[in-house]
């Protein structure tokens, strides 16, 4: 199965690639771009993978479905492009940022300078249906990204794992603590920043356990 993805990633992936629920999941999502309305685009379908090459990662960011209204989804998860208005739950990580790192809160969406620094912003399901939330959840992606963070558990070391909800924190099944830090708080949506995002101070303890290993940290 060819995927347009970076050639780190290719290497380490291969093998999902070639499985049944994959080659299922390439003609599910195939259809659905022709006979449906999608996001994202096709191109940015494997885009967190693109500006966040294997080697390179140093930070996973979990994401639950790419954004499903026009021009939102970039493949990243919480950022959407320059020209479009930032959704809340990305006004309150900014928010903590600034709290906890003292950065001014930014002017744009795109977290495109996240991922160059090696932020892995994955969506546990990279496509969905315009207007339809959670449309292509139970398609295969969920198998296909769970066994991409379980590979990068097993072949890195001193990653961290920013785990915001319920859905997210469950993730953490799949990732080996003795190598890894895991940092897990409530989302931040609107709906519950305030039982426990605003406050955990994620970023700079993210920043002092890279440093602490000789990483250079991320420009938030």
């Amino acid at each position: 199965m060819q995927v347009k993805i970076h050639q780190s990633w290719r290497e380490v992936l291969q093998q999902e690639f070639d499985k049944p629920y994959f080659e299922n999941l390439v003609a599910f999502v195939k259809n659905a771009y022709a006979t449906t309305k999608v996001y994202p685009q096709g191109k940015n379908i494997f885009n967190a993978f693109n500006l966040c090459p294997f080697d390179k990662v140093k930070v996973v960011i979990i994401g639950q479905d790419p954004y499903h209204e026009e021009g939102q989804a970039q493949g990243l998860c919480f950022s959407v492009p320059d020209n479009i208005q930032i959704p809340p739950s990305l006004i309150n990580i900014y928010k903590e940022i600034n709290s906890d790192l003292g950065i001014p809160i930014s002017q744009s969406g795109d977290l495109t300078r996240w991922a160059l620094q090696g932020v892995l912003l994955l969506n546990a399901t990279l496509t969905v249906q315009a207007h339809l939330a959670g449309s292509h959840q139970g398609k295969g992606w969920e198998e296909f990204t769970d066994n991409v963070i379980k590979l990068l558990s097993e072949k890195k070391e001193h990653l961290v794992f920013l785990l915001w909800g319920s859905y997210a924190i469950k993730k953490s099944s799949l990732i080996d603590r003795q190598k890894h830090l895991i940092l897990t708080s409530p989302h931040p949506s609107p709906l519950s920043a305030y039982r426990g995002f605003f406050g955990n101070h994620h970023f700079s303890q993210c920043n002092n356990y890279l440093s602490q290993h000789a990483i250079t940290p991320i420009n938030w």
